[in-house]
């Protein structure tokens, strides 16, 4: 309902009802039009979440029945590779998107190849930049992620912003949140970015 925020419209995502911020839409609705004028196709998947949103996410995962028996720490971990802890995502922001697939094998197939490597060669004209790529540059935080795409002119702000007014005990309230500190939620994975 924020005024900065406006609903996808449906021919550019596979989902009903999600939302980014106008700026980071408008600038993918372009990037849209030049990908589809390359012969890609690209469609959002994911966009905003609320904390509830990301909560129900963490928490779904959470309580998967091949956990039984771990250390919470452990679940935590698993959890962390591909999942941010509420109140930590990116997606919270409205400037984020997730593109086509949550498979990072899908992208080396010949269509997925062939948008990822669209991407890595024209999103920066449109302001989007992959945050979370290969740990091989001794990057910290989440496993890449090929899909997830963040619109930098409002993503670099929203970042210094929350470095400066988030601590991480204020990461609270759902399963698992006691080890945001341990974790160093923060630093290794809200700031594990390339």
């Amino acid at each position: 309902m924020h005024p900065e925020f406006v609903q996808i419209e449906a021919k550019y995502t596979s989902k009903t009802e999600i939302y980014l911020r106008k700026e980071a839409y408008q600038s993918f609705v372009r990037m849209h039009k030049a990908a589809a004028e390359a012969g890609i196709q690209l469609t959002i998947i994911s966009a905003t979440r609320s904390f509830s949103y990301q909560k129900s996410i963490w928490e779904n995962k959470w309580d998967r029945p091949k956990y039984m028996g771990w250390k919470k720490i452990d679940v935590a971990k698993d959890i962390l590779k591909y999942s941010s802890m509420p109140g930590s995502s990116r997606h919270h922001w409205g400037t984020d998107i997730d593109l086509n697939s949550l498979d990072n094998a899908w992208f080396d197939s010949a269509r997925g190849k062939k948008m990822y490597d669209w991407m890595c060669e024209n999103a920066a004209k449109y302001g989007f930049k992959q945050v979370y790529t290969s740990k091989e540059n001794g990057r910290q935080g989440y496993n890449e992620e090929k899909w997830h795409w963040s619109y930098m002119p409002i993503a670099a702000p929203m970042l210094d912003a929350y470095n400066k007014q988030i601590k991480s005990a204020e990461i609270a309230d759902f399963k698992g949140s006691t080890l945001a500190d341990s974790l160093q939620i923060i630093q290794k994975y809200v700031n594990g970015i390339e």
